[in-house]
């Protein structure tokens, strides 16, 4: 897997050295407990940079670290993720950015370049991204890339059933959007 280059960020596979960058983000409260309806521990944290590690070696993509070139700051993570809702396998987006960056496009550009990849390097017909009615900021995102709803879901999140919206866009309405 190869990084996803945008304007200002640099997407890369997360490793076990960056084990401190990912204990901020998944420790963090604000971040967590609305997305994934927890934080994690410190064991936590190093399993699931192994789960990541394990899925770039079998489906060849998952998680990266966000770097903004200009300052090699990381500023969060954005994926490409396999999910499987309601019996239908799916390629899914998904991002989680520290709150200093938002509201500066970083979201947009980055998952855009996950977007591209998904539909130029794997040939997928179809991507979504599941987002919480709560989360306005991310139903955003989902709609300037051209999504749309196609669905919603109780999803499990740790324990507790959260409403989720699916969005969807496929590959010809993305090409043609954004003349690819």
């Amino acid at each position: 897997m190869e990084n996803i280059k945008t304007e200002r960020l640099t997407l890369r596979k997360i490793e076990q050295s960056d084990y401190e960058e990912m204990k901020i983000i998944l420790q963090d409260e604000k971040l967590m407990l609305i997305g994934w309806g927890k934080t994690y521990s410190d064991e936590e944290v190093y399993g699931w940079i192994d789960k990541i590690t394990e899925q770039y070696e079998d489906l060849g993509y998952s998680y990266y670290l966000a770097i903004e070139k200009s300052t090699n700051v990381v500023i969060g993570i954005m994926g490409i993720l396999p999910v499987n809702i309601k019996e239908t396998d799916y390629i899914e987006i998904a991002y989680i950015l520290k709150q200093e960056f938002w509201g500066k496009g970083y979201a947009t550009e980055g998952i855009k370049g996950c977007v591209d990849y998904i539909f130029n390097v794997l040939n997928a017909d179809k991507c979504i991204a599941q987002v919480i009615p709560e989360n306005t900021s991310s139903s955003r995102i989902a709609e300037r890339l051209g999504m749309k709803v196609i669905d919603d879901y109780m999803r499990d999140n740790n324990g507790k059933d959260v409403f989720h919206l699916i969005y969807a866009l496929n590959k010809e309405e993305y090409m043609q959007r954004f003349n690819k």
